[in-house]
């Protein structure tokens, strides 16, 4: 709820319900056996998403705001993980079957890390990370920069020399396209977006929305001049 650039964006409301139920509910229609669970921060902020869980019977784990890292680590702890998905909570358009995907690809690499955004090739708002609790485990216990403890994922990702990585990209570079949401721009688009699909907001999927930006290619101009928060470090992220 603290978001510097789009306070209480993760309980926007469109379609009829908060980005953020919209969010889980996509999430819900994964395939690969999983368990869900919100990890916000202790402040009273943010209260009314662990309202939400409650009413939506979703686990929800209260940790540090800044010390991101750390949350993430408790609350994979908290639910017994073996295996972590990190999914920003900005992201209302996320496809359940590109994640299934990432997960998969892990699967079949049995890599220590996997991804959609190694390279960059999804519309920014897909990015699903899938990773071990070892190598959480590690990067909580071991990281010391700031941005390594904000960001969850850079100890992990920027040492390919101690992980093992894999990367899913598509068969099309859709990068262009910004479907998250972190300005009150991201937020115009994605609504529109999630008003066209209305009726089942839990069926459609990326290539559903692709197609929706050739019927309506001047709604890539509302947020295309947004630029994105980039992480202060040395990281082979693209």
């Amino acid at each position: 709820m603290g978001s510097s650039r789009l306070p209480g964006k993760v309980l926007l409301s469109a379609a009829g319900k908060s980005l953020l139920e919209i969010e889980l509910g996509r999430l819900q229609q994964c395939r690969k056996p999983h368990a869900l669970c919100v990890a916000t921060t202790e402040g009273h902020q943010d209260d009314p998403i662990v309202n939400l869980c409650q009413r939506l019977d979703i686990p929800c784990f209260r940790g540090s705001e800044e010390d991101v890292l750390s949350r993430y680590y408790e609350a994979a702890r908290f639910m017994h993980a073996d295996e972590v998905i990190r999914i920003t909570a900005d992201c209302p358009l996320i496809d359940p079957d590109i994640v299934d995907a990432v997960i998969g690809k892990r699967e079949k690499t049995h890599a220590d890390y996997a991804s959609n955004t190694l390279k960059r090739t999804f519309p920014r708002g897909l990015d699903t990370e899938c990773f071990s609790f070892v190598s959480l485990s590690a990067a909580h216990h071991e990281a010391k920069e700031p941005w390594e403890r904000e960001h969850v994922t850079p100890f992990i990702y920027g040492r390919p020399d101690r992980f093992s990585m894999a990367s899913l990209e598509s068969g099309k570079d859709e990068s262009r396209h910004r479907w998250t949401v972190d300005t009150q721009e991201d937020f115009q688009l994605v609504s529109l977006i999630l008003e066209r699909f209305a009726d089942n907001l839990l069926a459609f999927r990326s290539a559903d929305v692709l197609r929706l930006f050739e019927e309506k290619p001047e709604w890539f101009t509302i947020n295309a001049h947004v630029e994105q928060k980039t992480v202060p470090s040395n990281s082979l992220r693209k």
